[in-house]
C-alpha cells in the first residue's frame, strides 16, 4: 500500500623594546595558545551527537553500484526538469554540503538532479544519487531550508540507511521477493547483479523513524559545518506540518516517517553544536534566481498509476500452499506468492509475481496480495471496545498514507483462530488502475493489534477472495 568557529584574534603590534621579552617567552606563549586552541576550537565536535552506519552486509562500493543502477532507471521514469542551470545549482549546493559529510573516507560519486514534480519531496539513493523535486525548491523560503532538505538526504547516504535496512530484511528472508531481484546473490556478500525497476528500488527508500531522526541530527551538523543556519531544517519541517493540517500530508512525510519531537531534537543538536552564530547564511541571490526559474517551468502530468508497473495481471493464486511462521503466529499462503518483509522487521507482505507495481511516482505499492502488520495497542483481547479503538487507529494511519482510502463496510465481528476479531472493508485507488478493495481483519493480542490487509483490484477481487479466506482460516496464534 501505497522522501539532513571562533575567529582567531589578530596579534597586536609590539614595540621594539618588547621583542626580547616576547622572544624569551615565545615557546611558552605558543604552547599556551595551542593548548587553548585545542580546548576551544573543537568544542562543537566534542559535544555533537556521534553517529555511525549500522550493521550492513554490503560494502560502500555495493552502495555505489546499486545506487547507480537505480538512478539510471529512475532517470528514465521520473520527469526531468530539463533545466541545466537548476541541476548545476543543485550540484554546487549539494557538493558544498557533501564535503562536510562524515563518510569515513569513502568517495561517493555524488550526483544531483531536479525532478519536474510539484510534490514536496526529495530522495537519495545509496552511493549519493540525489533527486530533488521542484516542489521542494518552490516550498523552501530560502537557501538554508533547501540545504536542510538536501543535508537530510545526504545523511541517509553517509549513514548507509538504504542497504542497512535491506541487510536486516535479507537476514530474515534471504534472497526472496524484491530483495532477490535487487541483490542477485542471496549469500549477502556479492555485488548487485540486477535491479529490475525503480519501483523495486523503493525498498531502499522506506526508512524507519529512527533512521529519519539520525538523518535529521547529521543533517543539522552538516548545515552547521557548511555555514548555514542549522535551524532551517526544523523550520522547513514545521512549515510542512502547518500546511498539511486539514489536508493530505505532503509526499515527503509518506516517504519519510515523521519522528516524534523532530523539531525539538534538531534544536537540541543546534545547542550541542554551540548555538546559532550571527554569521550563519540563510539565503542567496542564486537561490532566488533558481526558484524563479523553477516556478516558470512547465508542469509535467504524472503518469497514470500502474503505467510503469506490470502490464499483465498476475497469475491466479495457486491452490497449493506454503507455510510461514512468525514469532506469534503461523499461516499458509499460495506457493506462487513471494514474501516481502518490511524494512523494520515488524511486518510482512505476500504477493504474486507482478503484484507489486509502481504507484505512478516511482514508489512500489502492493496491488495484489496480503499485508500483515502489528500495531502498538493495549487492552483485553475479549474487550470489543478496545478492539474497535485499536482497529480505528490503524485504519486512520493507513488513510494518512492513502488519502483516497474510504470505509465501505464498517467493522463486523468475527473469530480468527477462536479469537475475537473485526472485519472492515475499504476502497482505495489501485496502482493497477481503477479502484481496489481492501479487506482488513484485526485481532487484539498481547503483542499488539495484529492486522491483515487483503488487497486486489475490484475487477479481480472475486478471483482472490477465496485465497484470502483460506489464508486467514489457516492463521494459528501462539498461546
Amino acid at each position: 500500500m501505497s522522501i539532513r568557529r571562533p575567529k582567531r584574534e589578530t596579534p597586536g603590534r609590539n614595540t621594539g623594546h618588547q621583542l626580547g621579552a616576547i622572544r624569551a617567552h615565545r615557546g611558552l606563549a605558543v604552547g599556551v595558545s595551542l593548548c587553548l586552541s585545542l580546548l576551544l576550537l573543537p568544542s562543537a565536535h566534542a559535544q555533537r551527537t556521534q553517529l555511525k552506519p549500522g550493521w550492513n552486509k554490503f560494502s560502500p562500493q555495493d552502495d555505489i553500484t546499486l545506487g547507480k543502477r537505480a538512478a539510471t532507471d529512475a532517470a528514465k521514469q521520473l520527469p526531468s526538469c530539463n533545466a541545466p542551470k537548476v541541476d548545476a545549482y543543485l550540484t554546487q549546493l549539494g557538493t558544498r554540503l557533501a564535503q562536510k559529510l562524515p563518510t569515513s573516507g569513502v568517495q561517493y560519486p555524488f550526483e544531483f538532479h531536479c525532478v519536474n514534480d510539484k510534490a514536496i519531496n526529495a530522495f537519495a539513493l545509496p552511493g549519493g544519487y540525489v533527486f530533488v523535486n521542484r516542489g521542494a525548491i518552490e516550498a523552501a523560503d530560502n537557501e538554508a531550508q533547501l540545504a536542510g532538505v538536501m543535508a537530510h538526504e545526504l545523511s541517509h547516504v553517509a549513514l548507509r540507511h538504504g542497504t542497512n535496512q535491506a541487510s536486516k530484511a535479507m537476514l530474515a528472508e534471504t534472497g526472496l521477493g524484491i530483495f532477490g531481484a535487487v541483490f542477485g546473490d542471496s549469500t549477502g556478500g556479492a555485488l548487485v547483479t540486477t535491479l529490475g525497476t525503480f519501483a523495486a528500488g523503493g525498498v531502499l527508500l522506506r526508512y524507519s523513524r529512527t533512521a529519519e531522526s539520525q538523518a535529521d541530527v547529521m543533517g543539522t551538523q552538516v548545515l552547521y559545518d557548511s555555514g548555514y543556519d542549522p535551524r532551517a531544517m526544523a523550520q522547513f519541517f514545521e512549515k510542512l506540518e502547518a500546511e498539511s493540517k486539514g489536508k493530505n500530508p505532503p509526499e515527503f512525510f509518506s516517504d519519510h516517517p515523521n519522528p516524534e519531537h523532530r523539531v525539538e531534537r534538531v534544536d537540541e543538536e543546534v545547542e550541542k553544536l554551540g548555538g546559532v552564530q550571527p554569521n550563519f547564511k540563510r539565503d542567496s541571490a542564486e537561490f532566488e534566481a533558481i526558484k524563479r526559474e523553477v516556478l516558470a517551468l512547465p508542469v509535467v502530468k504524472k503518469p497514470t498509476p500502474g503505467a510503469l508497473g506490470s502490464a499483465a495481471a498476475p497469475a491466479p493464486p495457486s491452490r497449493r500452499f506454503a507455510e510461514y511462521q512468525a514469532s506469534s503466529y503461523t499461516l499458509k499462503y499460495p506457493d506462487n506468492w513471494k514474501k516481502y518483509p518490511d524494512s523494520d522487521g515488524a511486518g510482512i507482505s505476500f504477493a504474486p509475481e507482478g503484484g507489486v507495481l509502481d504507484d505512478g511516482s516511482g514508489h512500489s505499492s502492493l496491488a495484489y496480495g496480503l499485508i500483515i502488520g502489528v500495531a502498538q495497542a493495549k487492552g483485553d483481547p475479549n474487550d470489543g471496545k478496545a478492539l474497535n479503538s485499536a482497529t480505528s487507529q490503524v485504519i486512520q494511519d493507513l488513510q494518512k498514507s492513502n488519502p483516497s482510502m474510504k470505509i465501505t463496510r464498517q467493522g463486523e465481528h468475527l473469530r480468527l483462530n477462536g479469537q475475537p476479531g473485526l472485519s472492515t472493508y475499504l476502497i482505495n485507488v489501485s496502482p493497477a488502475g481503477g479502484q481496489e478493495t481492501d479487506w482488513v481483519v484485526s485481532v487484539l493480542r498481547p503483542e499488539g493489534l495484529v492486522y491483515f490487509v487483503c488487497v486486489a483490484p475490484q475487477s479481480a477481487y472475486d478471483n482472490y477472495d477465496k485465497a484470502f479466506s483460506t489464508i486467514l482460516d489457516s492463521v494459528r496464534f501462539s498461546r
